[in-house]
């Protein structure tokens, strides 16, 4: 017992599905679990075992970590196409920051806010951040479950995450960063993205407060 280490269902379910190509879920034998949660918290967030992935799916993705349970998660643009994924996890909403249009989202506009801006060092994302806030905080009270995501998952959408976070929780973007950290290992803003959401953080609260000369940013 000495090295059993528990934790959340949500975080095991994001470390489950951090992998570059499949998810440790399509190993049948890595691990039992025995779910006592009640069946409107399994409904709202739950885990795909691996037998019914290999079953219903010819080619795995891994699915979108979870950053507000059963509310919010994070992926990239392959995970938000792909119906299956939108079924399981009941996406009604999406955040698309990225370049990149899709034929799935022709017939659910009113539900996808679109910011088109590229990963780069030179784009400005601090004008649409307040939108970006908005729009989730609108479908949250709709009881909509939202998806963010971009091309790779791994900047622009955890940069609209960041600022979500710091300014529905007030907090600093140390404290935001820590937790999408835990949640997504992989997350990495480019340098451009954070020194715009350590601006975000002077908005939200009034001054600047992380060091973003910190090796961890």
């Amino acid at each position: 017992m000495a090295h059993l280490v528990l934790c959340e269902p949500t975080e095991l379910y994001n470390i489950l599905n951090q992998v570059t190509k499949l998810s440790r879920l399509t190993e049948p034998n890595y691990l039992c679990l025995l779910d006592v949660r009640s069946k409107k918290e399994y409904d709202e967030s739950h885990v795909i075992t691996a037998l019914r992935v290999k079953k219903e799916l010819d080619e795995f993705q891994p699915y979108p970590v979870e950053i507000v349970p059963g509310r919010i998660y994070l992926g990239n643009f392959v995970q938000a196409c792909n119906p299956k994924i939108q079924k399981d996890l009941k996406i009604k909403a999406h955040v698309n920051v990225s370049m990149e249009t899709g034929p799935f989202f022709l017939d659910d506009t009113d539900k996808l806010l679109h910011i088109q801006i590229e990963d780069s060092l030179e784009a400005n994302i601090v004008p649409f951040l307040r939108h970006i806030c908005h729009f989730i905080e609108i479908h949250l009270q709709l009881d909509s479950i939202i998806l963010v995501f971009s091309t790779l998952g791994i900047s622009r959408s955890c940069t609209a995450i960041l600022a979500y976070l710091m300014h529905h929780n007030e907090q600093s973007l140390k404290r935001s960063w820590a937790y999408v950290k835990k949640c997504k290992n992989n997350m990495r803003p480019n340098r451009g993205f954070v020194a715009q959401l350590l601006e975000w953080e002077k908005i939200v609260l009034g001054d600047f407060i992380t060091d973003i000369s910190d090796s961890l940013y």
